[in-house]
């Protein structure tokens, strides 16, 4: 019913910029031009009806594809919950990097912790070695 994609072409670049900016609580007023510029350093995937073509989920990656990956700005349209999309969206990320064979692949979340279990992201083992710097 989807299909997920990384090609950068197919992005509803306004969609998504309205789902992070308005929708999601991560991402609340971020600018476009701040959105444009994310984008533009990452690895980005859309999930799309697979008959009517539109955009109905993204993931965004910042990779070095050798070493790090961090997972971020993971939203499936709310009209499209419920379904598997954001595990299937999530799996397909996964499945991308696994050639590379990226030591780690970080991510934050509150509240779909659940999903991303089902793929077999953990816990840290001991969180007390990880720093941040920046808005927490």
């Amino acid at each position: 019913m989807y299909e997920i994609s990384a090609d950068p072409a197919r992005l509803d670049v306004p969609r998504i910029h309205q789902w992070l900016s308005v929708d999601s609580y991560w991402a609340k007023g971020r600018s476009l031009d701040k959105q444009q510029a994310a984008m533009s350093g990452s690895l980005n995937f859309g999930a799309y009806h697979e008959t009517t073509g539109e955009q109905h989920g993204y993931a965004r990656v910042v990779t070095d594809l050798a070493t790090f990956a961090w997972l971020c700005d993971v939203f499936v349209d709310p009209a499209a919950r419920g379904n598997g999309l954001g595990t299937a969206l999530v799996a397909a990320v996964r499945d991308h990097l696994a050639p590379y064979d990226v030591r780690r692949v970080m991510l934050a979340t509150a509240d779909a912790h659940g999903v991303y279990a089902k793929l077999g992201f953990e816990p840290l083992a001991d969180p007390s070695k990880w720093m941040s710097l920046g808005r927490q």
